[in-house]
């Protein structure tokens, strides 16, 4: 059964560089990609940016209150 991020750790300059998922379990934000690319964290979607690196986003679904940035810090 897949997981899904419930809080975000951001750095001094507001990236997020940690995840909390619905285990409890901490993973960094390669982590996260790869378990979002194996389908092992759901709502969650990569995107390639203008700066034609991979994002992590979390799925459009019109409600900005589970966007990444906006889940609770840990």
């Amino acid at each position: 059964m897949p997981e899904h991020i419930v809080a975000v750790r951001k750095n001094e300059a507001g990236s997020i560089i940690e995840m909390q998922l619905s285990s409890g379990r901490v993973v960094d934000y390669k982590q996260a990609h790869e378990l979002a690319r194996s389908g092992e964290i759901e709502h969650v979607q990569l995107i390639r940016g203008k700066d034609g690196d991979e994002h992590l986003r979390s799925q459009p679904d019109g409600v900005k209150s589970n966007n990444l940035d906006q889940l609770p810090s840990f």
